[in-house]
């Protein structure tokens, strides 16, 4: 942890020079994707999407490792739209360990909303865009490598949340959470979270269900 720890600090000055670049309408956000459900670690203009440290990651399983676009550890000039209806548009590297371990995450996010008066700007920046559908399906080699990252972070979910007293509300809180994360679009996912966690599939599916019951 203590090598992931420094690895993942040596890109603050980094985060703080691109933010100072591009203005106080570009965010930078560090994943320490170790501990992936208080994720943040780092963050500069987090007004642009109200990220802080300590929150979890977002879009990295659905929008990003899914997409047919992400290759080479990145996928740049995804967007998306905030809860205020603002437009963001992205780009996320991920970034390894020594080891090739995924350990972390640097994300750019960009509000595009101001430009959206400058059709000059808008025809040279945002025409160019890449809108990632959250269930689009990814194809090839690219997915191995997507698959073992989810694995990565399964591991690191339970790792960092199991315990020999842990309740039945406890498991089901954090089904909740890796199904709010896009654990579960990945295939056999469930399989692998059933098989940590020491329950049974269709014990996964009840909590599942649960769950949905319960927002609906």
């Amino acid at each position: 942890m203590e090598e992931s720890k420094q690895i993942l600090e040596r890109y603050i000055p980094l985060a703080k020079s691109t933010a100072k670049m591009f203005g106080h309408h570009c965010e930078i956000v560090i994943h320490d994707l170790t501990n992936p459900q208080a994720s943040v670690i780092f963050t500069v203009n987090n007004h642009v999407t109200g990220r802080k440290v300590g929150h979890p990651f977002d879009h990295l399983v659905n929008t990003v490792l899914r997409s047919k676009d992400f290759k080479e550890d990145y996928l740049a000039g995804y967007t998306f739209v905030t809860e205020d209806k603002r437009t963001i548009r992205s780009s996320t590297t991920l970034i390894r360990d020594s080891n090739q371990k995924v350990i972390g995450a640097f994300c750019i996010n960009f509000d595009v909303e101001p430009f959206h008066q400058m059709q000059q700007f808008m025809n040279t920046f945002l025409t160019t865009s890449v809108v990632v559908e959250e269930n689009e399906e990814q194809s090839g080699p690219e997915i191995e490598n997507v698959e073992e990252i989810v694995d990565g972070l399964i591991h690191q979910i339970i790792q960092n949340s199991v315990h020999l007293a842990m309740k039945r509300h406890e498991k089901i809180e954090l089904i909740r959470f890796m199904d709010e994360k896009g654990i579960f679009s990945m295939k056999s996912s469930i399989d692998k979270v059933a098989a940590l966690l020491g329950i049974s599939k269709v014990t996964v599916y009840s909590y599942l269900d649960e769950i949905k019951n319960k927002s609906s």
